[in-house]
């Protein structure tokens, strides 16, 4: 309201200084006793007048509309550990295109527990490019009976039930479920412990071989990162090699998350767009899983590509795995956004998408080990 009023009372004086300047410029020509020929406004008068009327549209421009407020409808208010937080650290942009989440998240009673949807809520924030998230002040709950150590196994015979709190997943409440639910999806151990070993096509690269590689050009892979890792199964494969792997992974409404913690190693819960939390130079091998694919922006997968090359050292190794395109976008648009890294090609194998989604669209699978060079 003030605001409004304040506002209102600028435009009017403004409004009143272009009336005056106009009748004192008509008065100076009525009162000149040579005949009434057209005169040049003065400089300084033209300026003045520029300056009112710019100023009068800027601030009609951003004049906040006048909404009458119905009894019926109040705005929401803003969490109070919402407006706290934002004095103490900046808040992402893409936070505020998305309020509603946004003020769900931070509506909590702090120093209690935090609500039974925060994790969802959470997720959907950072999807939709809200992230670093808010941090708040309340527990969050976590599974009653956790493990007292770490495997020495990260392939056990099962994944225990009681790790995960299941209220939050609604569509299985055990991993037996999610493996029948869900196939292919890293839960069932009968076909996860086979990964990465095989060789049946091209496409496939066994890590035996991928260390031969690295060997054979005199170089070393001792820390790893897997982008979009799902449940953690390379880093789990790569851990028997006495191999460091961090795995980035989504929940997506399945535990992914809390198996690869399970199998002693470490999940960063961190989306595609988001700067890889890694200093610069200090991994050896970056692989990119089947969430890097053709349905990422083509800027957004730009960027990510050099975040990667950030984070590898000179001799590192990027191998994306099973990347699927469309065949003629492969050969001219992807592979010309992976060649301006300048990386050498290992292994390049192309080979046919053969389930329905291939073959409707013509998608192809890309298997490439690129190293960079030292000099980078």
């Amino acid at each position: 309201m003030g605001f409004s009023m304040g506002l209102n009372l600028v435009l009017l004086l403004a409004m009143v200084a272009t009336n005056i300047l106009s009748l004192y410029h008509l008065s100076s020509t009525l009162q000149s006793p040579k005949p009434p020929t057209q005169q040049p406004v003065p400089d300084h008068l033209l300026h003045q007048l520029n300056t009112i009327r710019a100023t009068i549209s800027h601030l009609t421009r951003h004049q906040p509309p006048s909404v009458t407020p119905s009894p019926t409808t109040t705005k929401p208010s803003i969490p109070q550990d919402l407006l706290l937080y934002s004095h103490l650290s900046s808040i992402a942009s893409a936070c505020h295109n998305h309020p509603d989440l946004l003020h769900k998240y931070m509506t909590y009673t702090p120093y209690s527990l935090c609500p039974l949807d925060s994790d969802l809520l959470a997720e959907s924030l950072i999807l939709h490019g809200c992230h670093p998230l808010p941090r708040r002040r309340c527990f969050s709950k976590t599974p009653p009976k956790p493990p007292s150590s770490l495997p020495h196994n990260p392939f056990p015979s099962s994944f225990l039930d009681s790790n995960v709190i299941w209220n939050k997943y609604p569509s299985c409440k055990s991993f037996s479920c999610l493996a029948k639910q869900s196939p292919g999806l890293g839960f069932d151990l009968n076909t996860e412990i086979s990964k990465f070993m095989t060789y049946k096509t091209e496409l496939d690269l066994p890590i035996p071989q991928l260390l031969q590689v690295a060997k054979s050009a005199n170089s070393v892979i001792r820390l790893g990162i897997d982008i979009g890792g799902a449940t953690g199964t390379f880093a789990a494969r790569m851990k028997q090699y006495n191999v460091t792997v961090v795995t980035t992974t989504m929940n997506f409404n399945v535990p992914n998350n809390e198996v690869v913690a399970m199998r002693g190693l470490v999940p960063l819960h961190v989306p595609l767009q988001q700067r890889l939390p890694v200093f610069d130079g200090v991994v050896d091998l970056v692989r990119c899983a089947h969430a890097v694919n053709r349905w990422i922006p083509l800027t957004m997968m730009e960027f990510l590509f050099y975040d990667v090359d950030r984070v590898l050292r000179g001799g590192g190794y990027l191998w994306f795995d099973h990347f699927f395109s469309r065949r003629m976008d492969l050969s001219k648009v992807f592979g010309p956004l992976i060649g301006k890294l300048g990386y050498k090609k290992v292994k390049w194998a192309v080979g046919n998408k053969t389930d329905s989604s291939g073959l409707k669209n013509e998608e192809v699978y890309l298997t490439a080990l690129l190293q960079k060079p030292v000099s980078k």
